[in-house]
């Protein structure tokens, strides 16, 4: 992992500027060009590409130094689908969390199938070492045939898993799903898949953080404002 002096080295940008116009990108209903014209105002000229190309380079680079300090999820999950639309086509957005409202994770996917809820469930379980006691789907059954099967493969190391089918228990992850929606529709749509993947992520990122899903409770001394805390966080 490159230093955070490295991280930023050879931009024309001080480090300070390109974290807020990302992180208020992602956290705030803003276009590009609302922060170029907020830019302004402080007296810093910005094409609205420089703010989309920062997005696509540091969300990756953010991501990983915040996980540093994630906090565990809990062990019974709610998982269920959401769109997004993608150069005109909607793609899905597979997205759980645990019965406290914290996001397990998320993974977008073209389709809508088997191989693309395994692809999620898969991640999940690599992500949080090991497979929940308890998974919450809705009545699709290409998502309750993908657990399954990962599952089966778990439990020869004697990992117990009950899946099952609410429609009410999820009504926890369709709420969160909004939160996501209404940032997403400010940008209007992506043209790319990966950009997509990638601003989504940071997103995610950021509905975490909101969420306190972090430990950082060395960084929060009284009077740490939001800035400070990324930058202890980048730097740690």
């Amino acid at each position: 992992m490159p230093s955070v002096d490295d991280l930023f080295k050879g931009r024309h940008f001080d480090r300070e500027i390109i974290v807020l116009c990302v992180r208020w990108y992602l956290r705030y209903k803003l276009s590009f060009r609302d922060l170029v014209e907020m830019m302004a105002e402080r007296g810093l000229s910005l094409a609205h590409t420089t703010i989309m190309r920062w997005v696509q380079r540091y969300v990756p680079e953010f991501e990983k130094r915040w996980n540093r300090f994630a906090r565990q999820v809990g062990g019974s999950w709610r998982v269920d689908e959401t769109y997004v639309k993608i150069k005109g086509r909607w793609v899905y957005l597979y997205r759980a969390v645990d019965k406290a409202g914290k996001t397990v994770d998320f993974l977008l996917r073209a389709k809508r199938d088997v191989a693309a809820a395994k692809a999620f469930f898969r991640r999940a379980f690599a992500r949080h070492g090991r497979p929940p006691g308890k998974i919450t789907l809705d009545g699709y059954q290409a998502s309750h045939r993908a657990a399954r099967e990962l599952l089966t493969q778990h439990r020869a190391g004697g990992v117990r898993t009950r899946i099952r089918s609410s429609k009410y228990l999820n009504n926890l992850i369709e709420q969160d799903h909004r939160s996501i929606k209404l940032r997403l529709g400010p940008m209007l749509g992506f043209k790319r898949f990966r950009h997509a993947a990638i601003t989504i992520a940071g997103v995610e990122l950021m509905h975490r953080i909101r969420k306190g899903q972090f430990a950082l409770s060395k960084f929060r001394a009284v009077g740490t404002t939001a800035p400070e805390i990324w930058s202890a966080v980048l730097a740690a």
